[in-house]
């Protein structure tokens, strides 16, 4: 949809003035933009906000730009970035000055024109000195540092660097290599002898420019005649009009210090630790989307050190917009968007109105969203699962002569295997008719053996109890049904601030699955699933003891090979100190879960029944057993680690304590 092509005021020269009116025609052009962008892309209200007061003077006053405006936005694949940029252009009437580069190089031709940026910008209907919008898509593999930090061969687009700095590019070097090559074969060819070339029978050499080398003659000398006129020039002309172009400097490089630059890119480096925080399809999005909102400007440029040169990163400016991962509603949001968009082209197309359930929503978000991936999988799978069965259930209406005046509903089936059309016949009586679907992360997540299950919930209510009992604080969530892997998982908020007490209390939560085991089926019935846990837990003793100075011994200790690593190697000497500390959390969680063992059963139970507890559920169920526990919550945007001491007040109460201690000390002198 073409919005405002009629409504946006023209954009004026730099040397024109502008009157009010028009900017307040512009700034309610931005304003129209972006409430048509928030209606069409959905969960990115936040970055549509901050892109458009990025551009704002760009847009609303170019005539006070005199270097590129340059946007980063960074992203998981299927947030939006491209298609943002792309609606924007059209929103805002510059649908004919844009250009969209694919930097990985491979999207378009081989010629040296779209080799360089310069000679797609010359392609492109942007005019030198006025404002045009540009987008560098993909642009994390454009990289120009290896994985060891060693220099990338780029061939391509090179010029980018030179356009980001200050938007003035040079002529493309390699169109006039080619140029002057066929030059240097006129020249050549006209010196031989005439009379040789006649008696072997060839026709003497005719130097001529076809169409593209006219064109990038044009272009690079910024000439007005055109191009035929161009194409008859003999080779001495064109010869001395490169020489006087490449001594005069004014007209050596191309003004397009007006231009509107997006950057758009996916940094895995900066959301791989976040991702491996959490089980991608089996984390709900509401948290995945709580840890990706956290990513800073920081994370961005250290993702970019991965990628790029520190003066490279620089020429991208400060303007890094971080698309943050879906949350639930937007999920949902966009699930019941593409069903209606089905079911609008089916009764379009035959007259069949389908009305989707809710748990047919419901199954669509369990098994079709990856948090991690964006929603281009969400795409895929309501597809397959979807539209194939609309087309049958609509051929399957048609066949029994159904009345098309009612809307026919379309249920899951109680097996799950099947969703279920159904609608009344002309005589009133319901009909219903079944068909096949897979939904294989419902397959998949289902822990089906009792046994098996009983081991997941009865280990991770451990763990889950142990977490609220010593914090305060819910688990994020509480899972054993996962598709991912064989087990269970809790997820903990993270910690700004890790204590001597919270490392304690987090060696015993990270022991209380297998007290949990020990507590309900025996010291001989505990199993290896504690594996990784024990893992966890020993490294935190040793970081404990060796390296945060909380044990007897203050030295940091560790071993090492380099002489001028000046540490305590002698590590033999905390091994007993290791084993008490983990024995002594071991005890301390088993008095807890026997302490507590009504709560504990009703969290093993609630695992068994729903697979999952979320943190809402989890502070009910604490409460029903009078334990009052907390939710981390933060303001839009904001970190959300925990800081659980009152440091403040701590500081404060020492403050006045030194007042009370220095007036004593005063009055006694």
């Amino acid at each position: 949809m073409q919005a405002f092509p009629s409504q946006v005021p023209p954009l004026l020269r730099p040397a024109q003035p502008i009157d009010s009116a028009q900017l307040i025609q512009r700034q309610q052009a931005l304003a129209s933009a972006a409430q048509q962008l928030k209606a069409e892309l959905f969960g990115i209200d936040d970055v549509i906000d901050r892109v458009i007061n990025g551009i704002r003077a760009w847009y609303v006053l170019p005539q006070l730009i005199s270097r590129p405006v340059i946007v980063c936005l960074w992203g998981l694949t299927g947030t939006g970035k491209t298609q943002l940029t792309r609606r924007l252009a059209q929103l805002l009437g510059f649908y004919d000055r844009f250009v969209e580069v694919q930097m990985d190089g491979f999207s378009h031709g081989a010629s040296y024109r779209s080799s360089t940026i310069s000679g797609m910008l010359g392609d492109s209907g942007i005019t030198e000195g006025m404002p045009g919008m540009l987008v560098l898509d993909e642009f994390q593999r454009f990289r120009t540092v290896d994985t060891k930090g060693a220099d990338v061969k780029v061939e391509r687009y090179q010029d980018v660097w030179t356009l980001l700095s200050d938007g003035r590019l040079p002529p493309a070097l390699s169109a006039l290599t080619h140029i002057e090559r066929k030059l240097a074969d006129a020249h050549y060819e006209a010196e031989r002898d005439d009379d040789e070339q006649e008696r072997a029978g060839k026709k003497p050499y005719r130097f001529q420019l076809d169409a593209w080398d006219a064109q990038e003659l044009k272009r690079m000398l910024k000439l007005r005649e055109p191009l035929a006129e161009i194409m008859q020039w003999p080779p001495a002309q064109v010869q001395a009009m490169l020489v006087r172009f490449q001594q005069s400097h004014s007209a050596w490089e191309t003004d397009y210090s007006k231009l509107l630059i997006f950057v758009c890119g996916n940094l895995d480096e900066m959301y791989h630790e976040t991702a491996q925080r959490v089980q991608d399809c089996d984390t709900d999005a509401d948290i995945f989307h709580r840890l990706t909102r956290r990513l800073s400007i920081i994370d961005v440029k250290k993702a970019l050190g991965e990628r790029f040169k520190p003066e490279q990163i620089a020429r991208l400016g400060n303007e890094h917009v971080i698309y943050p991962s879906f949350n639930k509603a937007t999920y949902e949001r966009l699930i019941r968007s593409l069903c209606a968009r089905y079911c609008d082209d089916i009764a379009t197309q035959c007259g069949v109105r389908f009305a989707i359930g809710q748990d047919v929503f419901d199954e669509l978000y369990a098994n079709a969203v990856f948090p991690a991936q964006g929603t281009r999988p969400l795409f895929s799978s309501v597809h397959a699962i979807l539209s194939a069965n609309l087309v049958n259930a609509a051929l399957w209406v048609l066949e029994q002569q159904l009345p098309l005046t009612q809307e026919f509903g379309m249920v899951l089936a109680a097996d799950r295997h099947h969703l279920v059309a159904q609608g009344l016949d002309a005589r009133g009586h319901l009909r219903q008719a079944q068909f096949a679907v897979t939904l294989e992360l419902n397959r998949l997540k289902q822990r089906a053996n009792a046994d098996f299950r009983a081991l997941l919930a009865v280990h991770e209510a451990g763990h889950g109890l142990a977490y609220c009992l010593l914090f305060g604080q819910a688990p994020q969530e509480v899972k054993i049904n996962i598709a991912s892997f064989e087990g269970g998982y809790n997820s903990f908020a993270g910690l700004k601030a890790t204590t001597r007490q919270n490392a304690l209390d987090m060696m015993c939560v990270g022991l209380a699955g297998r007290v949990a085991e020990e507590l309900v089926f025996g010291e001989m019935a505990c199993t290896t699933g504690a594996e990784q846990d024990y893992k966890q837990v020993t490294a935190r003793a040793a970081r404990y003891v060796r390296f945060h100075g909380f044990g007897t011994r203050l030295s940091h200790t560790d071993v090492t090979v380099e002489l001028d690593n000046h540490v305590n190697t002698d590590v033999q000497a905390s091994n007993a100190a290791i084993e008490e500390l983990l024995q002594s959390q071991y005890q301390r969680a088993r008095v807890l879960l026997r302490q507590h063992r009504s709560a504990f059963t009703r969290l093993v139970d609630s695992l068994m029944d729903h697979g999952m507890i979320a943190q809402r559920e989890m502070q009910a169920l604490m409460a029903e057993h009078g334990i009052a526990i907390a939710i981390a919550t933060a303001p839009q945007g904001r970190d959300e680690s925990l800081v659980l001491e009152p440091f403040a007040a701590r500081l404060s109460a020492f403050r006045q304590a030194s007042r009370m201690h220095d007036s004593s000390a005063a009055d006694n002198l």
